[in-house]
């Protein structure tokens, strides 16, 4: 295995909003390389608490290496989607602060086996979590024109998804996709040559929206904030980083919504419905990577990092 990189975005924003204390308990559900969580870690003593959980066995075995100085350090491999159950299960009721860094690490776009990136020739596969049976060859081939078109229009925002998805199908009716190469030359086929020349890699958004769906992102973030919300003690704080449109709308909605939750109808003059507030949004615009960054790394500049604290 090569060294496991991942620049730490908004590494001291970051820690400054999860107002970290010595003697909290900490869970980062994307470890990822530990890049913030060595910086949490640090910070705690010897009565804090580290939770690491990453579904990347790559990231696992780094990040084991990387934080093995540190006392009270428990590193799991899960989605973070299964947060509360872990946390429960290492005997923690509460947590002072909870971490998620949404972005795929540069040692996953950069290990040209996993089949990430569009600059590389590999087997399709993208899954973040090996042990699944389901990889991005499974999609291209076996999703209906309607649905691939669907996943490209929706998670990739693509202007060209129809047409996308039209020239996939056209392929594989030829020969199965079993490349990222193969799966670029479809997409390149299907976007004008005046528009390619003129932005970004014209496969960019189609694979963003594989790996999406691949891994269930957004429906693993959908369903998982309420219940961090609710493993936080009071003053605890969520802090999330997005790279998305869509994820980041799913962090401000559900956020918007543990702050105020209150369905009455505005005219009401008091709350009936009895829906409490469980904190406070800490970001009312979220907080976005300095120019230094992203000098330092150009993958940061989708990054937007939103907080909540528990009431």
């Amino acid at each position: 295995m090569g060294e496991f990189k991942h620049y730490s975005v908004m590494l001291n924003e970051t820690i400054e909003g999860l107002n970290v204390r010595q003697g909290g308990t900490y869970v980062d559900g994307t470890l990822g390389g530990a890049g913030h969580a060595s910086v949490v870690c640090r910070l705690l003593d010897n009565t804090g608490n580290f939770i690491g959980i990453d579904q990347d066995a790559d990231a696992i075995k780094a990040a084991s290496e990387r934080l093995s100085t540190f006392n009270n350090v428990k590193i799991v491999r899960d989605n973070y989607e299964n947060m509360v159950s872990v946390v429960r299960s290492l005997g923690h009721e509460r947590v002072s602060g909870i971490l998620l860094d949404l972005g795929v690490s540069s040692y996953q776009l950069d290990t040209v086996e996993r089949g990430f990136s569009y600059h590389n020739d590999a087997p399709l596969d993208m899954r973040m979590d090996d042990r699944a049976d389901r990889t991005a060859r499974d999609i291209v081939n076996g999703y209906s024109e309607n649905d691939l078109f669907r996943i490209i229009r929706d998670y990739g925002e693509d202007q060209f998804a129809k047409n996308i998805a039209k020239h996939i199908v056209a392929a594989r009716k030829e020969k199965e996709i079993e490349t990222t190469f193969e799966l670029v030359d479809c997409i390149k086929a299907a976007i004008p040559a005046k528009i390619r020349m003129a932005t970004g890699h014209p496969a960019k958004k189609t694979f963003q929206a594989i790996r999406i769906e691949l891994n269930r992102e957004l429906d693993v973030l959908k369903d998982s904030i309420d219940g961090m919300i609710d493993l936080l003690e009071p003053g605890g704080r969520l802090c999330i980083i997005t790279f998305h449109s869509l994820e980041d709308r799913i962090v401000k909605s559900a956020f918007k919504k543990n702050e105020n939750p209150c369905t009455c109808p505005p005219n009401f003059p008091v709350c009936v419905c009895g829906k409490k507030s469980k904190g406070k949004v800490i970001t009312n615009k979220p907080i976005l990577p300095s120019e230094k960054e992203l000098e330092e790394n150009s993958r940061s500049k989708s990054a937007k990092l939103r907080i909540f604290e528990r009431a």
